[in-house]
């Protein structure tokens, strides 16, 4: 196992492990030393040796179950007062959580309607620009067709002139020179 860095905490949370108690090191060296008077006791078979054994070893026996047993009290009711608090913090945070997630629906749902009513709006425009170029463009094929039909019957406005055949010093040319020769 690496050592940690210095500077750095060690992996294991000393919270995880609680430190022993001095309630449960007496309780144990009580159990210890009822053990070991008995165990003394036995070799005398004396009646009177193995019933003061048996007696002091049940007195520190017990002494011994009602320290451990306020020790898992008291370790109950930090660990409950540990879940309070848990708990207080969970509420607290969660209540922050929801009114940012409120905060931020909101915020979402005007952007939202705006992206839409932004969305509509352009629509329209290009609704409008398509129906002007739809118009625009049946005027030129109108007028394309007017012009083929007066070009076929021979007709020419005379007041008309053909940009197309005018030359670069601002004269007409080809036929419409001819025409006006």
């Amino acid at each position: 196992m690496a050592a940690t860095p210095p500077g750095r905490p060690p992996l294991r949370s000393p919270r995880r492990r609680r430190q022993r108690s001095v309630r449960v090191s007496v309780a144990l060296s009580l159990l210890g030393s009822a053990t070991v008077l008995v165990l003394l006791s036995l070799p005398t078979r004396s009646p009177l040796w193995l019933s003061l054994a048996s007696v002091t070893s049940m007195v520190l026996s017990w002494a011994a179950l009602r320290m451990m047993w306020s020790e898992v009290a008291q370790s109950r009711r930090e660990s409950a007062a540990d879940r309070a608090a848990a708990a207080v913090a969970y509420r607290d945070l969660f209540a922050t959580r929801a009114a940012e997630h409120a905060e931020f629906t909101t915020a979402m749902t005007e952007r939202l309607a705006q992206a839409t009513l932004s969305q509509r709006y352009l629509e329209g425009q290009v609704a409008r620009q398509c129906a002007r170029a739809e118009a625009a463009e049946a005027e030129l094929t109108q007028a394309r067709e007017q012009a083929r039909r007066d070009e076929v019957g021979g007709r020419r406005d005379p007041d008309v002139v053909d940009l197309t055949e005018w030359d670069a010093e601002g004269r007409p040319s080809g036929s419409r020179a001819l025409r006006q020769a």
